[in-house]
């Protein structure tokens, strides 16, 4: 099992940044890929991005490709997404999920969520 608590979440304006984490518990941070998911007001929940046990490889949605930026630090078991250049549409809640593969379908541990709101 693994425990995930979301941060980092707030009100920015449109073209500001924003640096969400993760922080992880129950079992070893390294043993998992890790990804970001969000969820908006009557959408359904969609892929962010998502990075590989060691660091190694990423994989990104398209509509946040050169814009946002995950990284992972396992020596203090800790999921980073920095988010640069945001939009309206990048208001959502967004979910820390750790898994076992790279798509969206990996991932079956999800935190609770931190509210990102975009302002234009």
């Amino acid at each position: 099992q693994v425990q995930l608590v979301e941060s980092g979440g707030g009100l920015v304006q449109a073209g500001g940044s924003l640096r969400l984490s993760c922080a992880a518990s129950g079992r070893t941070f390294s043993s998992n890929t890790m990804g970001w998911f969000r969820q908006a007001p009557g959408k359904e929940r969609e892929f962010v991005a998502a990075i590989s046990r060691m660091g190694g490889h990423t994989s990104y949605a398209d509509s946040v490709k050169g814009r946002f930026t995950i990284s992972r630090d396992n020596p203090k078991n800790t999921l980073l997404l920095q988010m640069n250049s945001l939009k309206a549409e990048d208001t959502a809640v967004y979910y820390c999920a750790a898994g076992w593969g790279l798509r969206p379908a990996d991932f079956a541990s999800w935190g609770q969520g931190t509210q990102v709101t975009v302002s234009s």
